[in-house]
């Protein structure tokens, strides 16, 4: 006989008494239980200025970014400061280049002049930070000093580094972003400030910075020169645990930051630089990746406005404390929009 009391029995069964959409109801509960959150502060706008420009330059393979003027890119700087981004990253795109990038380190470059025109027009609303490397200002696009044979030169390319971070520092610089991983770039450059009383500028080390294909567009918005690869002193991509050994060695040398680039293809490698450091971490979601985005988007391939948000939350999640991206000032807007 049918028991009468088994209709009244709770349901017991799992599909029943277990159910993870509840909490995906509604935009406020998601709100609610979000577990990776943006916020304008976690995020740097890289920008490019170039010597001589009368007016902003667009750069063909990054739709909406610019080789900015000193005027423009002042402009851009208090707009990312009126919505209150964390930093901007500053790259110098000079007229004359030559073998060791001798406008890298003359307090008249155009790098080290930005640097002066931003602190002055946003002082400490704005971390600025400036490229720490050669391959804009030399003439075959090398990160570093090259041999009689052409192989770049570690050690001498030290010495260059270390007279560029006096260099940005004597403009403003707040933190100098070492990317070009020579090997003991980061003690040198310590050392050098530290020496020269610069004692509170920063220094961010491009700890795993990977031989990337995705680096293209880039090489567009710098006007590089640059013949050949740099595999030889950046990073091999099919490398995942030799990340841990150059982000120790880089936290050992003094880093304050370490950075994972690029970003959205290398989240496993964020994920374990975040499993272990001591510093905070950058990633860069580096001019390939802002450019695949764009190119869907503008086919109607993709959603622009999710699938950037859902990139950035991403490289979030894995674990970067900071987002270098060329959508931070749009992207922050829209933070404001939401939270209005």
């Amino acid at each position: 006989m049918t028991n009468p009391d088994h209709a009244q029995r709770p349901d017991l069964s799992p599909v029943g008494r277990v159910r993870p959409r509840r909490l995906r109801a509604t935009p406020a509960v998601r709100r609610l239980v979000a577990q990776t959150r943006l916020h304008p502060a976690e995020l740097v706008l890289p920008v490019f200025v170039r010597e001589g420009l009368t007016e902003p330059r667009p750069i063909a393979s990054m739709p909406g970014v610019v080789q900015h003027t000193r005027d423009s890119l002042r402009r851009a700087a208090a707009a990312a400061a009126e919505v209150g981004l964390g930093g901007v990253m500053l790259f110098g795109v000079p007229q004359v280049r030559d073998a060791t990038g001798t406008q890298a380190t003359d307090p008249a470059g155009i790098l080290n002049l930005a640097i002066a025109d931003v602190v002055a027009e946003v002082g400490d609303a704005l971390v600025v930070q400036a490229d720490l490397c050669l391959d804009e200002f030399t003439d075959h696009g090398h990160c570093g000093v090259l041999t009689p044979g052409g192989a770049v030169d570690n050690d001498a390319t030290l010495v260059r580094y270390a007279d560029m971070a006096l260099a940005q520092a004597a403009a403003g610089a707040h933190l100098v972003g070492l990317s070009g991983m020579m090997d003991g770039q980061v003690g040198v450059v310590r050392d050098a400030l530290d020496d020269a009383g610069h004692l509170d500028v920063a220094v961010l080390a491009y700890a795993a910075k990977y031989a990337s294909a995705f680096y293209g567009p880039f090489r567009d918005a710098v006007e590089s020169t640059l013949q050949g690869d740099r595999r030889t002193y950046q990073m091999d991509p099919a490398n995942r645990r030799e990340a841990l050994r150059e982000v120790a060695i880089d936290i050992a040398e003094g880093a304050d930051v370490v950075m994972v680039k690029p970003a959205m293809s290398y989240l496993d490698v964020l994920a374990d630089v975040a499993a272990v450091s001591s510093v905070p971490i950058s990633a860069y979601q580096v001019s390939g990746e802002y450019a695949m985005i764009e190119a869907a988007a503008a086919a109607g391939w993709i959603d622009r406005r999710r699938a950037i948000e859902e990139s950035v939350v991403g490289i979030r999640r894995a674990g970067a404390d900071h987002v270098l991206t060329y959508w931070a000032t749009e992207l922050a807007g829209w933070l404001a929009e939401e939270k209005r």
